[in-house]
């Protein structure tokens, strides 16, 4: 049996955005139910907007234009959840998303352009409308479907009471699939090959420390990697991922212990801790000097064989916690300078739908606003910023897959290297309140009198005895510098 040990190049190249399938966009062409709410009404927790899959190919130029050349998206299959991780059937995308047809259109049309598309794979637990559980809810213990869910009692408290099944999180609407049985497992892994064969580009997997079945993660690798080998694996793993990214499971996992080392830097004087405590249940997130963020960031790359850490999936925000901008407080200079360090990091930077013209929003359903085409509302001196960045980083291998070497790291400043067969390039951040003249060691990397061009378009700088001069960086800005021919 073939080994696919290694993880996908596209990956490592890629620049990811996030879109949750109801409120990025909508098509006048696919007819909706009519209890639809408005785009632009208040957000509430159980309704529909009815943001479908063409109105994503509709916006394939905005995210052209951006930079994007890859998508995640939050679940899109049959579902009575706005978000869909209430899944009904697994085969058939949801109606009000425009269903199959729609979905095979934008495949068609995302891979035209080069733009990969990963799915969201909720396998852990279903729905009470998932059609074997519905079938022990109509036939009680006689449900040849029995042993699909693990019950405790009949009837099934399903509505009402405490639910007497296993669930997740003992929410009765999302009963847990029975992995320890093989006819789950196999229904579970006929899912993610005809996906794969599709022509989906990979999986993001949602909860799956819930699937506690040895060897289950294991053999859904062989099945979508025979599929394709150059299919993406990423697990929501939001604590440190050693024994998920050994080369038999994941290729990366959403790097959430990045987020939090993002936040504990570059909030410093702005963060809100009422939207920071307990992001994704993580533990409180500790404020961060340039010296401890240099640290965990580069910890973050070493405990992990590189070819994972480049396959990482590095986010500011998501679907699961308040946006990055709001846990800032609205600081925008904050948000960019996350961003430029992003961008300019290893690992597959994704950007969560809306954050790139300023969106906002606090805890669920907050953070999962409509987003506002109206142009009129879109902060442009941001997103041309975050669309600068990204050129930056297509134009420039080293900061895809070139080495990070932390060498200045001092209170609010941080100056790393970047460099990758012959090429060298520096970013410097100052995340402080005071400018800062730069006259920062670096070592012998750069020949002396260097020139270096700042490709943010302030100004550059030079080298002088190993040293880097003649710049000053304003207070939290940043500079990226590459050698002038």
């Amino acid at each position: 049996m073939p080994e696919f040990t290694n993880t996908p190049d596209w990956v490592k190249n890629a620049v990811f955005y996030q879109i949750f399938p109801d409120r990025f966009a909508k098509s006048e062409s696919i007819e909706k139910p009519t209890h639809i709410e408005p785009w632009d009404s208040p957000l509430t927790r159980y309704g529909f907007k009815g943001g479908d899959l063409r109105g994503v190919i509709e916006k394939l130029d905005y995210l052209q234009d951006l930079g994007i050349t890859a998508i995640y998206f939050n679940p899109i299959f049959a579902s009575t959840a706005n978000h869909r991780y209430h899944p009904h059937d697994y085969y058939q995308v949801d109606p009000i998303l425009g269903g199959n047809d729609a979905f095979l259109d934008l495949l068609k049309a995302a891979h035209k352009r080069g733009v990969h598309v990963v799915l969201d794979g909720v396998f852990n637990h279903a729905s009470r409308g998932f059609f074997q559980f519905n079938h022990i809810l109509e036939n009680g213990d006689k449900s040849p479907y029995l042993d699909w869910f693990t019950v405790y009692g009949f009837p099934l408290n399903a509505y009402q009471g405490k639910p007497n099944y296993a669930c997740w999180w003992n929410l009765p609407a999302l009963p847990q699939l029975n992995t320890e049985n093989s006819q789950v497992r196999e229904f579970l892994f006929g899912i993610a090959r005809h996906w794969i064969e599709q022509g989906i580009d990979g999986w993001r997997l949602d909860v799956p420390f819930e699937i506690k079945h040895e060897g289950f993660w294991q053999k859904f690798r062989q099945i979508v990697k025979t599929a394709n080998p150059n299919a993406y694996i990423n697990g929501e793993v939001p604590w440190e991922a050693q024994d998920w990214l050994g080369g038999d499971r994941f290729d990366g996992v959403m790097n959430y212990q990045l987020t939090a080392a993002l936040v504990g830097f570059f909030g410093e004087g702005f963060r809100d801790d009422s939207m920071v405590t307990g992001m994704m249940g993580l533990a409180d997130i500790p404020a961060m000097d340039a010296d401890g963020f240099a640290a965990r960031t580069k910890q973050l790359l070493e405990i992990y064989p590189r070819q994972n850490a480049l396959a990482q999936l590095n986010l500011l925000d998501s679907h699961d916690m308040p946006r990055y901008l709001t846990m800032m407080s609205g600081e925008k200079k904050a948000l960019r300078l996350a961003f430029l360090f992003l961008m300019t990091y290893p690992g597959a930077p994704c950007i969560y739908y809306g954050d790139e013209i300023g969106m906002e929003g606090g805890r669920d359903p907050e953070n999962r606003g409509t987003f506002p085409w109206d142009e009129s509302e879109w902060d442009h001196s941001l997103r041309n910023d975050i669309k600068k960045f990204i050129r930056i980083r297509h134009n420039n291998k080293v900061l895809r897959t070139g080495e990070y070497v932390p060498l200045f790291a001092k209170g609010r400043q941080l100056l790393f290297l970047r460099y990758l067969e012959g090429k060298h390039m520096l970013v410097a951040i100052n995340a402080g309140d005071q400018p800062w003249d730069l006259n920062v060691p670096v070592d012998s990397y750069f020949t002396d009198k260097a020139q270096l061009k700042n490709l943010l378009g302030g100004e550059g700088a030079v080298i002088e005895e190993n040293h880097l001069r003649k710049c000053t960086i304003p207070s939290l800005e940043g500079a990226v510098f590459k050698p002038e021919i």
